[in-house]
This record gives structure tokens, sequence and C-alpha cells, in this order.
């Protein structure tokens, strides 16, 4: 019996502009933000909670559009523009990616509260461990005020932003429904 309903349509250059453009979307829309956080306006920088809340929010909810290549490219990018040692955006960046990997099966499916619950443990371990990527390869310890306001931004940086980034997960969606 054949399956009735709206035919397939062909593929064409716009439908894959479009679907490469969605693909994209994450990845790009992160850098963007990590380039617009560096503008200098007195206060501290955000780019390292903007990098950490997309790249965990991506990973857990849209895994396909941010691969380890972009995790990577998103890492240099912080390291470069926050002036930081090289590697340490690098390696934070990729373990809150694999991780948020791993547990996405269980996050996807909770409320918004567990998630940036696990949003914060992520940013605990991340800002934790480039606090003592520096101190290795300063050979002194920093100051732990500056670690302690980025683990606050990465905290409260994270409910506001996912908010619009969930409007977007959700409009790709519609739009790959449809299509």
């Amino acid at each position: 019996m054949p399956v009735t309903g709206r035919p397939e349509p062909a593929p064409g250059l716009l439908r894959r502009l479009d679907a490469t453009a969605r693909g994209a979307a994450p990845g790009v829309s992160t850098a963007l933000l990590m380039i617009g956080s560096t503008a200098p306006v007195g206060l501290p920088s955000l780019l390292p909670a903007i990098g950490l809340a997309c790249v965990f929010f991506w990973s857990v909810f849209r895994p396909a559009a941010m691969p380890a290549p972009a995790v990577f490219g998103l890492g240099l990018m912080q390291d470069l523009l926050g002036f930081a040692p090289l590697g340490v955006g690098v390696l934070t960046l990729l373990l809150v990616h694999g991780s948020a990997l791993k547990l996405r099966r269980f996050l996807a499916k909770r409320s918004f509260v567990v998630v940036w619950l696990a949003h914060c443990g992520f940013a605990l371990g991340a800002v934790a461990l480039g606090y003592v990527l520096q101190a290795l390869l300063n050979w002194q310890m920093p100051p732990r005020v500056p670690a302690l306001v980025q683990l606050g931004f990465c905290a409260g940086l994270y409910p506001p932003l996912a908010w619009f980034l969930t409007r977007a997960h959700r409009g790709m969606q519609r739009a790959e429904d449809l299509a």
C-alpha cells in the first residue's frame, strides 16, 4: 500500500544552503558572541562564561552541530581573544564538550533547573582546571578572586543565554520538521 502525504521535495541548492546554515549556526553564533564579549566596556571578561555556556548547551541539545573540531577552534579563539596561555581554553572546552556528550541522554530529558545545576558543576570543574593549569604554567598561584568571579559569571550567565539558545534551537527544529 503506497504511503500518502506530501511528496518529498527535490534537493536543491537552497535546501542544501539552508541545511548547511542550520548546521553551522551554533558554532558561528558562539564565535560571534565570544567576539562581542571582548568589547572594552570596563567589566571583567564574559568570554570564558559565554564559550562554556554555548558549548555546553549545544553539546547537550544539538551535538551534531557542535563537533569536537569546532569546539577546538572555539577554545583556541577563546585563548587568543582572552590572552590566556594557549591550550587552557581548548582543553577546558573539549573536556566540557566530551563530558556533556556523555551525559546528554540524561540531561536532555531533565528540567531546566537540573540542566543549570549540571552546568554549574561543569563550570566549577572548568574554572578549577583553568586555575590549576595557570598555576602550573606560571609556576605561581594566581589570585583566587578572578576565578571566583568567573565562576559566578558562568553560573549566572547560563539562564539568560540558555533562554535565547533554546529559542534558536526550537526554531531550527521547526524548520527541519517542515523540510
